[in-house]
């Protein structure tokens, strides 16, 4: 039976939420939603208790503070496997990720153990990021694959889908990365566990609605991050 769960972490997303969640409902009404907020301060997480207070497939996780999105996906993949789910999404709660992407993701892990939504490929792109963004996305992948000597075109990209087996398989304790190096971290350590990776084309939005949470240590973690990775583990 294929039941999964949908992760979103939210820091000042109220104006996104209810929208997102009904989006999201709509595109695979079969998953069950955890919403893991970090004590927003324009009240995301009540938002999120009223949403899970009117659908019994919404639930809430409450954090004390904002500790960084690696860890609210690590506590979120506890959560869920603690349940009885079948696949794990990763997605962000501002639209950048297209909700009808879902099932796309869902299928692909027919035939993998992860599903990650590639901006970098044929049929996949970027709306509204002016073009330094766009560079240093590039760039940073191309550095990325390059120095782990994988193939994968879209290393940093946060819309992934896990089946129980990866999370099961991958050691979750051995991450370490609390930014956007924590997409790194987990699809390498996915590889290095001997899973099964595979790509599906998405196109990637910018946010209309709050404030993106990109920052320059979060990209400078990343860049440090994958020569522990590839020399840290030989």
């Amino acid at each position: 039976m294929t039941q999964p769960l949908i992760l979103i972490p939210t820091y000042n997303e109220r104006d996104n939420l209810i929208p997102f969640v009904q989006a999201v409902r709509a595109a695979l009404p079969e998953a069950d939603l955890l919403i893991i907020d970090d004590n927003s301060p324009d009240g995301t997480g009540k938002l999120a208790d009223t949403c899970a207070s009117e659908d019994p497939g919404v639930h809430v996780l409450h954090r004390p503070d904002k500790q960084g999105l690696g860890r609210a996906y690590l506590d979120g993949f506890d959560w869920a496997l603690a349940r009885d789910y079948s696949h794990v999404f990763e997605i962000d709660a501002d639209f950048s990720h297209n909700p009808k992407d879902l099932p796309r993701l869902l299928k692909a892990t027919e035939q993998a153990d992860i599903a990650l939504g590639c901006r970098w490929m044929a049929g996949g792109g970027v709306s509204g990021w002016p073009l330094r963004r766009l560079a240093l996305s590039r760039f940073g992948n191309l550095y990325a694959r390059t120095i782990l000597g994988v193939r994968y075109r879209d290393l940093t990209g946060g819309f992934k889908c896990f089946t129980r087996k990866a999370l099961e398989e991958i050691d979750l304790s051995r991450i370490n990365a609390v930014g956007y190096g924590f997409q790194i971290e987990t699809t390498w350590r996915a590889l290095q566990a001997g899973l099964s990776v595979t790509e599906v084309p998405i196109h990637f939005t910018d946010r209309v609605h709050g404030v993106s949470k990109m920052s320059g240590h979060t990209f400078k973690e990343a860049l440090i991050l994958v020569w522990r990775l590839r020399f840290g583990d030989r």
